[in-house]
């Protein structure tokens, strides 16, 4: 018989920051907003301890900022932290390709194309939240590979704070069909070992702020077009 653990593995802190992680991804807690310590304290039922270093972690991943006098605000996500996070993507995805190219085997670009196929066909179901997981996947690959777990750690960070805070109920349906276009080139550059296209691509093209602008715009529709 399968029975429930009696302990919780993750520390205090670890659950208090999934707890408040998700009410952000789920748009309880929205950027902008005040989180009043005591009585989220209460509300969990834990000290003041585990929320503080919850908090701090969160400040630490620019998802909340801490003031003085126990005043916690809820970053709001900005035009240009966007095409900063894009530049910052861009350069480490490609940094870790031309790092795991060498050990990419054909096993692992075909487990590549299975995402891709099933990321179109989650579009075609209009599930997004599968989309945006088999995504994760197909990139993790590489980031997997390159064998520098700061950068797949700072790279995945990124994108909690750019898709998942809070995560929009819709999408832009040609976006994701263009992205998954970037990923079959990707993966043919990957196939045919041209390993500085590849890298060159996914910095310049699938993680270009510019060449995806008219994307981005629409998928933050609380932001305005830059000039």
């Amino acid at each position: 018989m399968n029975e429930k653990p009696v302990l919780n593995v993750k520390s205090l802190k670890e659950q208090v920051y999934d707890f408040l992680r998700e009410q952000m991804r789920r748009g309880e807690i929205l950027p902008g907003s005040v989180i009043d310590l005591e009585e989220t304290s209460q509300k969990l039922g834990v000290s003041r301890t585990p929320l503080r270093d919850a908090l701090l972690q969160l400040e630490s991943e620019e998802f909340v900022t801490i003031l003085p006098r126990r005043k916690v605000v809820v970053n709001v996500l900005e035009d240009k932290d966007i095409k900063n996070y894009y530049e910052i993507i861009g350069a480490l995805e490609s940094v870790a390709i031309l790092k795991a190219f060498e050990v990419l085997s054909n096993r692992e670009i075909d487990y590549m194309e299975k995402m891709n196929q099933e990321m179109s066909e989650a579009i075609k179901a209009d599930n997004f939240d599968l989309y945006y997981e088999k995504n994760l996947n197909f990139h993790n690959v590489y980031l997997n590979a390159c064998g520098n777990e700061k950068l797949m750690s700072i790279v995945n960070n990124l994108k909690k704070r750019l898709y998942d805070f809070p995560r929009p109920k819709g999408f832009v349906k040609e976006w994701e069909e263009a992205s998954i276009g970037e990923h079959a080139r990707l993966i043919d550059y990957l196939r045919h070992g041209q390993k500085e296209e590849a890298a060159k691509f996914i910095r310049d093209i699938h993680w270009s702020y510019e060449v995806q602008k008219k994307y981005i715009v629409k998928y933050y529709q609380h932001l305005t077009e830059p000039a």
